[in-house]
């Protein structure tokens, strides 16, 4: 469920701190799209990335949070997994959610860890 909600927003503006469906940050759209399955998860991706159960990066499945570090010493973006080497994110300003590819590139250069909030319970598809 938590990757189907990212998916229902790309096209969606990004909006600095934006965490509705008027736009989001990166950050901003993972609390979302947990919050529409019933979790409650930190606000910014530090947070998320301390709070999140770690996954290992080969057993992502959809709806774990995978987490960069793009310009800050430490993580500073987030995006949710979608399957097939996929996820979903808020790039920056100017750019629309979006997904992009973690298998190549600028963003398997600067991936550094996956996390979860869901369980079986609560279903992440």
């Amino acid at each position: 469920m938590i990757a189907a909600v990212a998916a229902s927003l790309v096209g969606k503006p990004y909006q600095f701190g934006g965490a509705d469906a008027a736009g989001f940050d990166c950050s901003g759209l993972a609390l979302y799209a947990h919050e529409r399955v019933g979790l409650s998860i930190p606000r910014t991706a530090v947070a998320q990335r301390r709070a999140a159960r770690p996954v290992p990066l080969a057993q992502l499945a959809p709806g774990d949070l995978v987490f960069f570090h793009i310009r800050a010493r430490g993580v500073d973006h987030v995006g949710i997994y979608a399957g097939e080497g996929r996820f979903i994110h808020a790039p920056r300003a100017g750019q629309a959610v979006a997904y992009a590819d973690l298998s190549h590139g600028f963003y398997a250069r600067h991936l550094r860890s996956a996390g979860r909030f869901w369980n079986s319970r609560t279903s992440a598809r």
